[in-house]
């Protein structure tokens, strides 16, 4: 079984199986970590099934016909909303210095505040794809089969650099 708060699950890092039963997630939604012999292992956030990407589309397309803001909705419309819906996201973390994973020095006002933001730049996103004709998660697979032929984890493991600063290990 997964841990669960919020409706999200953690997997283990390690092997992406699912985390026990028996760890748990603090109230301030910190990971704490499984232990597995003598070492901790780190788990790791995951979505949770449903609404899926198409669900999102659907939705978001059925509230934008009933209040006929299609005419407003074209590709460069949608684009710059989601850049100011981005500025708001970023004001969340403007002035913090790093912010540790899972936010465990957040309140859950500030969460949910992130939570909504961070929606709004989705739900553009969607709808942008969709006014491009653009197939988002084929498009992902595609783009993340180029990430990995660009960023070999045998050369890039640990690093931060662009890949046009990886040296080809045959010269």
């Amino acid at each position: 079984m997964a841990t669960q708060q919020n409706g999200s699950c953690y997997t283990n890092r390690a092997s992406s199986d699912l985390v026990h039963k028996s760890d748990t997630v603090a109230a301030n939604g910190e990971v704490q970590l499984a232990r597995n012999g003598d070492h901790k292992q780190a788990l790791r956030f995951t979505f949770s099934a449903e609404p899926t990407i198409e669900d999102i589309r659907r939705m978001q397309a059925e509230f934008t016909d009933e209040r006929d803001w299609n005419q407003f909705h074209q590709p460069r419309n949608l684009l710059l909303a989601m850049v100011g819906e981005v500025g708001e996201l970023s004001e969340l973390f403007q002035w913090r210095g790093e912010v540790a994973e899972g936010l465990p020095d957040w309140t859950e006002p500030q969460r949910e505040h992130l939570a909504q933001e961070l929606s709004d730049v989705l739900i553009y996103l969607i709808e942008l794809a969709e006014k491009c004709h653009i197939d988002l998660p084929q498009a992902v697979l595609r783009k993340m089969a180029l990430n990995r032929m660009k960023y070999p984890a045998s050369k890039v493991h640990g690093s931060a650099k662009k890949y046009t600063e990886y040296k080809d290990s045959s010269e």
